[in-house]
């Protein structure tokens, strides 16, 4: 008997390396003729490429080989696919899973979660997401990052996805979304959601501290999240408390929570904000290094834009939101509180600059708003007779608390600064849409669709910035390594075949602050795991996406 189990043990042993995809072939695609550059940083060389499954099996020269399918990539650069260091697709995805924004632009793997994340999730959170849930018909069926995987998986997407848990989420899961510390009993309770998403395959603990409820969180709270994150070899991503004036703060508290919690520190689509502000990159990047040079591993991000984009409604001071949305639209009716929100934006001792001309109206819900999407606030003001500031505060009324606004507040010198650093990569900030479809009725800001094309063609090839060897590593191998997604973002054999083909004398963006639903050229095929989702700018229908857990999880 023990014979017979040998042999047949044996037999599965065989059967299964016959099974294993060959370098010699057949393949079922062969990329041939490309300009390989591998996410490495290493100059580029000529190859094919030969993919089975969802895997690279081999590299070289592959001419003459069998395959299902040959792709002549003669001129073209064969890279690895882009990674998107911080996206906002989590819910998205289960509202439009093509992802075209961004699979368009060569990206196959997206970051999410910036301090709200798509999980824990209760009846506190499920009442402030009511609004779009219902708009959308998207049922939560999840009440953890296992059960949204799950449903991720059953409903299909085109590109990867991963996942940070927000401390925003679990605070407010725990404390919902009033302004105060959390007791130790209920700072204990948000440490174990953060430890049972990590357990789930979070990459780790995330921050947007400069939107509440974040921003009634501590230092002191951070840290200690952060740290239970640090015990499954987690990060600390964060959209640090100020991108103004108080930046340098900022980066000190990141850099204080990474050494107390003894964890890896990302700095969310780093900027220089306000006019105020402008030609501070220099020192902002120079006091990061010199986190970096005593031993915190500090890094960050970038979009290629000088205006950034967010909740209109997050222009007011952040004491307004105490309570969440309902308590503060009732904020603004009180005319006792709008004036003391005129003097913290407009008073004799304002330290931020408050500039209605630069608030550009992106996206609104009231139907009888729609009319000034595209708009700047002060020409809303002028239509209305109003003065900018209530204008603002009305139009938050009108649209309750659900407009997007685009912020035309950096500076181009300080831009090239930071995306120069050899320890930053690049990010869109935004989610994935489609020019058609669900999620198409809104004016994104033109980073949805143009990021990383717009590095490869503005600042690769005209500008120079970077050469073209570099920008790929900051788009590849460089966002892999920082997540720990391990076996993405070079091109090398038994690595996933998350692969890019594209022109480099025509890969550009095309949207526009003006018309943002246009979709870069140049982008001639994207693979995400082993299959093609765009070609010939066009959506193939294949949805081989998966969520992506942290380095090392197990079931």
């Amino acid at each position: 008997m023990k014979t017979v189990k040998t042999l047949l043990l044996f037999g599965v042993i065989l059967l299964a390396f016959s099974c294993q995809p060959s370098a010699e072939g057949p393949f079922d695609v062969l990329i041939l003729n490309g300009k390989i550059i591998d996410g490495t940083g290493n100059p580029w060389y000529q190859a094919d490429i030969g993919i089975s499954g969802d895997r690279i099996v081999a590299i070289g020269k592959l001419a003459g080989k069998k395959a299902k399918r040959t792709i002549d990539a003669s001129g073209k650069i064969v890279s690895p696919g882009f990674i998107d260091m911080l996206g906002q697709s989590g819910r998205a995805l289960l509202i439009d899973n093509r992802a075209m924004s961004k699979i368009s632009q060569g990206i196959t793997t997206e970051i999410t979660g910036e301090g709200s994340s798509v999980a824990p999730v209760n009846e506190k959170i499920l009442q402030e997401w009511k609004p779009s849930l219902d708009k959308y018909g998207l049922k939560v069926n999840w009440k953890d990052f296992q059960g949204y995987f799950k449903q991720l998986e059953a409903h299909k997407t085109a590109m990867n996805i991963a996942s940070m848990v927000g401390a925003t989420q679990v605070r407010a899961y725990v404390i919902g979304y009033d302004d105060r510390p959390p007791t130790p009993e209920e700072l204990e309770q948000m440490k174990q959601l953060v430890r049972q998403a990590m357990q789930q395959g979070a990459l780790g603990l995330s921050t947007s501290l400069i939107y509440a409820p974040a921003t009634y969180a501590k230092t002191p709270e951070l840290v200690e999240l952060s740290k239970v994150a640090a015990e499954y070899g987690g990060l600390y991503f964060s959209h640090i408390r100020d991108e103004g004036k108080r930046e340098a703060e900022a980066i000190y508290e990141a850099a204080d929570i990474g050494r107390a919690a003894k964890i890896p520190v990302e700095i969310w689509h780093l900027k220089a904000a306000g006019k105020q502000n402008w030609k501070t990159m220099t020192r902002i990047v120079g006091l990061i290094q010199q986190h970096r040079d005593e031993g915190i591993d500090m890094r960050a991000n970038v979009y290629p834009y000088i205006a950034s984009s967010n909740a209109l409604d997050a222009t007011l001071p952040g004491w307004v939101h105490d309570g969440g949305t309902k308590k503060f639209l009732e904020r603004l009716n009180d005319i006792a509180i709008r004036e003391k929100i005129k003097d913290e934006l407009i008073g004799k001792n304002v330290e931020e600059e408050f500039n209605p001309e630069g608030i550009m109206i992106a996206g609104v819900e009231n139907p009888e708003l729609k009319q000034f999407e595209g708009k700047r606030l002060t020409e809303v003001a002028a239509v209305w007779k109003k003065s900018p500031v209530d204008a603002l505060m009305d139009f938050i009324l009108a649209d309750s608390s659900r407009t997007s606004k685009i912020n035309f507040s950096m500076n181009e010198e300080d831009l090239r600064i930071a995306m120069s650093q050899p320890w930053v990569s690049f990010c869109t900030d935004a989610s994935a849409i489609a020019a058609d479809g669900p999620l198409s009725d809104r004016k994104p800001h033109p980073r949805a669709y143009g990021s990383f094309p717009r590095v490869l063609g503005k600042y690769v090839r005209e500008e120079k910035l970077l050469s073209l060897e570099e920008a790929i590593r900051k788009m590849t191998s460089l966002p892999a390594s920082r997540a720990g997604l391990k076996e993405r973002g070079i091109l090398k054999p038994g690595l996933y075949a998350d692969v890019v083909v594209f022109d480099p004398a025509t890969v550009n963006d095309k949207a526009t602050f003006e018309n943002p639903h246009q979709y870069s050229v140049g982008i001639n095929a994207v693979f995400v795991n082993g299959q093609t989702v765009w070609e010939d700018g066009k959506f193939t229908g294949r949805l081989p996406g998966r969520a992506l857990k942290r380095s090392g999880y197990k079931k």
